[in-house]
């Protein structure tokens, strides 16, 4: 039997990784998902729609008696705390977990741009320390595996230049809280690999933006603000262009894509002690981001020539920001120095058909998403 721990569910990437593993693993195997208590609702919502819809896929019998699943248990929790807010008086639930515990996917974090400072470090930082700490419990408890740790390709930082996997200390000044902590964090995990002898797998995705087949996205965030300010202007867009719009590239990769290159990843055992980049190798520049948005929405773009300074001023202003409808910490993206490689991905990835699709593929999809969806908002899930 194996007992596998995934944080960060009913998030973005976690739910898609969980119907995944519900795939991989049988009915003598048990997901273990740790949620906060305030998505507790949420997380049932979609536990039980996962296990209908793999119920449905060819399985005879309802999810709550088909023998095929694996156990699927909802575990009130919080990684902000020492013991993952499971240590409850004269019954330590966290050792118990611990102790049964084979493989942990740690995708948890504040995946918002604009996060202050505090809840970062709580969350990002504090949290991967606590998670950590409990997956060294539980190698020294019982038969631990693997760690299976989502960090991101932004761990990069302004570094000018092309960024590997292997490349770490190596980053740039941070454009924000959340790239800095995403930073610290995967320090932490590399020091874990060595120090603490704790098995562990890297993945670090660029900007995951919805589903390449079906356009499906949590929240609207990073590039869709930029889609946004284009659709909200009539047949004319008019768009901020800083420096040069076409040597800058902005690296895009749909959600599928992420989770499938984890799945098949994390299943094969030459990969521990690996990281791998999810990136796109052909990135769209700005430029191109404009002219496919312009294409998919039906609008002509005109850049106007501006700074930086003057944009994220523009943005942060309280009647014109709330005409651009822009995040102000997506301004310097639109500057980004850093190219990303994904050698490594593409070489473990070779022959399974698991490869990232060119961003004008699927940016009609996403339009049509964000179109046919007003009810999603930007709002992050902390």
């Amino acid at each position: 039997m194996t007992t596998v721990l995934l944080t960060g569910f009913p998030g973005f990437l976690g739910s898609a990784l969980v119907e995944r593993l519900l795939d991989r693993h049988g009915d003598k195997d048990a997901l273990v998902l740790l949620v906060q208590p305030r998505y507790r609702e949420a997380a049932e919502r979609r536990r039980d729609a996962l296990l209908s819809a793999a119920a449905a896929g060819g399985r005879e019998r309802a999810p709550d008696s088909d023998p095929d699943l694996p156990s699927v248990d909802l575990v009130e929790g919080d990684i902000t705390e020492r013991d993952l807010a499971l240590g409850d008086s004269g019954d330590n639930r966290r050792d118990a977990l611990a102790a049964r515990t084979d493989l942990v996917y740690h995708l948890a974090a504040v995946y918002d741009l604009g996060v202050e400072r505090e809840l970062a470090e709580a969350v990002n930082v504090d949290g991967t320390r606590h998670v950590l700490d409990f997956c060294v419990d539980a190698r020294e408890s019982g038969d631990f595996d693997r760690l299976h740790y989502v960090s991101t390709c932004y761990v990069s930082g302004r570094y000018e230049g092309t960024f590997t996997g292997e490349m770490l200390a190596e980053a740039g000044p941070f454009n924000n809280h959340y790239e800095a902590t995403k930073h610290r964090a995967e320090v932490l995990v590399r020091e874990a690999l060595t120090e603490r002898d704790l098995p562990a797998t890297v993945y670090r995705p660029a900007i995951a933006v919805g589903d390449s087949t079906t356009g499906e996205t949590q929240k609207y965030d990073g590039p869709y603000y930029l889609l946004d300010l284009v659709r909200r202007q009539r047949r004319v867009a008019f768009v901020p262009r800083i420096g040069d719009p076409r040597a800058t590239t902005l690296n895009l990769v749909p959600r599928d894509y992420v989770v499938d290159a984890i799945d098949a990843l994390s299943g094969m055992a030459d990969t521990v002690g690996r990281t791998y980049q999810l990136c796109d190798p052909n990135p769209p520049t700005i430029a191109g981001l404009y002219r496919a948005f312009g294409r998919a929405t039906g609008r002509r773009i005109v850049p106007v020539p501006t700074t930086a300074r003057v944009a994220k001023a523009a943005c942060e202003a309280p009647l014109i920001g709330d005409i651009l409808g822009l995040e102000p910490e997506t301004v310097p993206y639109l500057t980004h120095p850093t190219e990303y490689a994904d050698g490594a991905t593409r070489t473990a990835l070779a022959g399974t058909g698991i490869e990232p699709p060119a961003f004008e593929s699927y940016v009609d999809t996403l339009v049509a998403y964000v179109r046919d969806h007003p009810e999603v908002t930007p709002d992050a899930m902390v």
